[in-house]
């Protein structure tokens, strides 16, 4: 039963971490709105056909991506117990599709062989206690320049996201690389939304009202609801049209026609070739794109768990998250299972801080977002009423609550404060979170040698920041050897 003290209060610690069954289901509701987008992206994502001519499909992928993030995600919360959902990463999903589309010879079954022998290899780091060692190696500053960091830029994808912020083409002929609105000024009934959103969020926010964050998404879908069946604004690409700045950025906010449910084609599950790109590609070439792959969904999910436990405050006296081996394990499945169902690997989300902002702070959370992602599955088109623009509020109110713990790193301490720096400042600027921990890592390494303080630096971190040396020069170490 729902209450104090009952057997699923102990179990997940409801109470004992300072929270309720309402704030969870809460929470709950409110990550998976703030991640549902998804389960329609990425399909759009993994669009492209093979050497073969095999594309993978929109309507299986999606039905598979819910699958995938729904198993993980009620895992990660009734074994695990934490408020961290997973789903298909953004960014390795790109990188496969990429890969796919220039290397000949190269089929999605090869490519998703890859992710799963990634995901094989961190599974066995796990277990091995090496990744465990590797988050316990990082100095505390660092760890709060990846909080940092990571709400600098889930606050930077809400903004363009929702069209606040965009891109400034290089055609643009200018250093800028991105700018407001579309040329300099804010424009359609999207951004609107996004505006609506961001002042009602930050209205309930700041008057502490329960369900706040949630409220806020729900609100700026329904205005985003009307407006599309008052002006039909349609979405901001369409196949075969010219682009629409004024558009959606790429959900419609349109009651679905027709029938809402149908029976989900799971008939990728299992398509994968372990070790069929060795084959292809050889082995060199095989092994260094699971490399990139393992590098990126490594530390990718290692800042994303620390900026979320920090912002729960589920941390301890050393910045260390009880029970994380749980978590990275479920983690590690994540892109096995990612790469079995040939959506790609999964992974933790920012997007959990939705959550988390609305007081989500146990497994309980994970399950009420993990059961949606399972429903999902079977009502796909519901799942397109919620457009970007009506979330993104979320993540930038988020991002602030993160951006707030900057005032814990040592900025008198320059070996620490210049990596830091670093950290946070590249994962917005380079749209990675593995990127900015790369950066801060060796930075941390090299700076603390020129002082003449190597002995304060943890093995691991030599380790790691050599590794992500070979992860920042694998362009001319390609062309070196040919590949």
């Amino acid at each position: 039963m729902l209450r104090t003290g009952s057997a699923l209060d102990r179990y997940f610690s409801v109470t004992q971490r300072g929270s309720t069954f309402s704030r969870e289901i809460r929470g709950g509701l409110a990550t998976f709105f703030a991640m549902s987008y998804i389960v329609v992206l990425n399909p759009l994502i993994l669009a492209g056909a093979d050497s073969a001519g095999t594309e993978l499909g929109f309507v299986r992928v999606a039905a598979v991506t819910a699958l995938v993030a729904g198993i993980l995600t009620i895992a990660m919360g009734a074994w695990a117990k934490y408020p961290f959902a997973l789903a298909t990463g953004l960014g390795v999903n790109a990188f496969v599709a990429i890969t796919v589309a220039t290397n000949p010879g190269l089929t999605w079954p090869d490519i998703m062989g890859l992710v799963m022998l990634a995901g094989l290899t961190m599974f066995v780091l796990v277990l091995t206690g090496f990744r465990t060692a590797v988050f316990n190696a990082v100095p505390e500053s660092l760890k709060t320049a990846i909080v940092v960091g990571i709400g600098l830029f889930i606050a930077l994808i809400g903004l363009v996201n929702s069209g606040f912020v965009r891109r400034i083409p290089d055609t643009a002929n200018t250093t800028v690389p991105v700018g407001l609105g579309f040329g300099g000024v804010l424009i359609g009934w999207p951004t609107l939304v996004f505006v609506f959103g961001l002042v009602l969020t930050m209205a309930l926010v700041v008057r502490k009202v329960r369900g706040g964050i949630l409220m806020g998404v729900l609100g700026a879908t329904a205005l985003a609801v009307v407006l599309e069946a008052t002006f039909d604004i349609g979405p901001s690409v369409s196949p075969g049209q010219d682009p629409n700045p004024a558009g959606w950025s790429l959900v419609v906010p349109e009651l679905p026609t027709g029938t809402w449910v149908g029976i989900p084609d799971l008939s990728l599950v299992g398509n994968v070739s372990l070790f069929g790109a060795f084959g292809h590609l050889g082995a060199t070439a095989a092994l260094l794109l699971t490399f990139t792959i393992l590098l990126s969904i490594f530390f990718d999910a290692m800042g994303t768990m620390v900026g979320l436990a920090n912002e729960a405050k589920l941390v301890d006296a050393k910045g260390n998250i009880p029970g994380v081996d749980r978590v990275l394990v479920v983690d590690a499945l994540g892109a096995v299972a990612g790469g079995a169902g040939s959506v790609s690997s999964n992974q933790i989300y920012v997007e959990s801080g939705a959550g988390i902002g609305e007081g989500a702070r146990t497994g309980l959370a994970n399950v009420v977002t993990g059961i949606l992602f399972l429903l999902a599955m079977f009502f796909t088109p519901l799942i397109s009423l919620v457009p970007f623009e009506a979330v993104a509020p979320a993540l930038v109110v988020v991002g602030f609550m993160m951006v707030a713990q900057v005032g814990r790193i040592d900025f008198e301490d320059w070996g620490v404060a210049i990596p830091a720096f670093l950290t946070f400042i590249l994962m917005p600027f380079t749209y990675s979170i593995a990127n900015g921990i790369g950066a801060g890592f060796i930075a941390f390494v090299l700076i603390r040698s020129i002082q003449g303080r190597a002995r304060e630096i943890h093995p691991l971190m030599w380790v790691v920041a050599a590794a992500f040396v070979v992860f920042f020069g694998l362009g001319p170490i390609e062309e070196l050897l040919g590949v």
